[in-house]
């Protein structure tokens, strides 16, 4: 009698070769992108200014005190996100962390986005999950949850923008090609047509393959992601949660706010009339700067400057002193940041010395 093997089938060396291929693939193009498309947009922005001028703003222009309450305030904005998170992780059953802990985790996860979109979100999942001793994949969704609720936030600005400012965004989309392309496309129904019809096949799809192991994974994704959403509204501290988010995205405006002092072309714009005292303008820089981090980049160098240049032009700023703005205060908060990793490197490095758990982590 012959006797079963019990030992489990290996997939077909096929199949293997090409899951292989394409999660390489993949790395590649997560890395090769960004870098691209920030040596694209720099390169683009470079041919637009007159580096002369650019050289005498830099030099002359700046009001450095504006600068360093600006870092101050990026600083204080990644301690209250920190804080944050600390509620929803909590809520997840993740034990209670120092502040400096929670403050430590988004240091370090923003210094790390300079060098590649997300690995900063990568590495505090699992810097939290060693420390804590806890599953990965609980971590991961309060991050999936902390940024969801973030695209809320973003959402809800670009809405206050329109309705406070439509003859300024309107201007935008009647002044710039990428602006006329993308008002074209939403006001044409075939892109809706398209859309309608994608999703549908991608229903389709999901329904017929549900089966499969990769829509199983992709689906179990969904599903962390809203847990560690919904928990948002449910949590122990949740009004402390949303009083914390004003905190976060007050500083992140007054970011941008502070930097309008900083220069002699931005607080002119604060002294004219009808412009709220520069918190209008302030407002729409603040939200195309938003929206362009959406763009994978390398810590939004590039998109991030173009959009805050289109915005500030859009309120009558010169291309050149705009694009001083956006290279100033740009430059200043990753110096900021990187400032906030070493500091985040020295606080990990000393905690593994003196600390039993954190020396069975490493």
């Amino acid at each position: 009698m012959t006797q079963q093997s019990s030992q489990p089938q290996k997939p077909q060396t096929g199949e293997s070769d090409a899951r292989r291929f394409y999660t390489d693939a993949g790395k590649v193009l997560r890395v090769v992108v960004p870098v691209c498309v920030t040596v694209i947009m720099v390169g683009w922005l470079f041919t637009k200014i007159d580096f002369g001028q650019l050289r005498e703003i830099l030099s002359h222009d700046v009001h450095i005190e504006f600068i360093i309450l600006m870092m101050a305030i990026t600083a204080l904005s990644h301690m209250i996100r920190g804080i944050r998170w600390g509620i929803q992780l909590r809520a997840a059953g993740v034990p209670r962390m120092t502040v400096t802990a929670e403050s430590v985790s988004i240091f370090g996860a923003y210094a790390l986005n300079l060098l590649l979109p997300y690995l900063g979100e990568a590495w505090r999942c699992v810097f939290v999950s060693r420390r804590e001793r806890v599953k990965l994949s609980t971590v991961v969704g309060t991050d999936l949850g902390d940024r969801l609720s973030d695209a809320v936030v973003v959402t809800a600005l670009a809405v206050l923008a329109f309705v406070v400012a439509q003859p300024v965004l309107m201007r935008f989309f009647d002044r710039y090609p990428v602006g006329e392309h993308i008002l074209s496309m939403v006001s044409h129904p075939a892109t809706w047509i398209t859309v309608a019809a994608v999703l549908a096949v991608l229903g389709v799809g999901l329904y017929c393959f549900r089966r499969t192991q990769f829509v199983h994974g992709m689906m179990l994704s969904v599903k962390r992601i809203w847990t560690g959403f919904a928990v948002l509204f449910t949590m122990k501290g949740r009004w402390e949660y949303l009083l914390l988010t004003l905190g976060i995205w007050t500083c992140y405006f007054m970011e941008t706010y502070s930097c309008f002092w900083a220069f002699d072309f931005t607080r002119e714009l604060i002294h004219q009339p009808g412009m709220a005292a520069g918190f209008l303008p302030g407002l729409i820089v603040f939200v195309f700067g938003s929206f362009s981090m959406a763009v994978p980049s390398n810590g939004g160098l590039g998109p991030w400057n173009v959009a805050v240049m289109w915005a500030l032009m859009l309120y009558g700023v010169h291309q050149t002193d705009a694009v001083a703005y956006s290279i100033v205060a740009w430059g200043f908060q990753a110096m900021t940041l990187v400032g906030l990793g070493i500091f985040s490197a020295c606080y990990i490095m000393r905690g593994r010395h003196s600390s039993p758990r954190m020396k069975a982590d490493s």
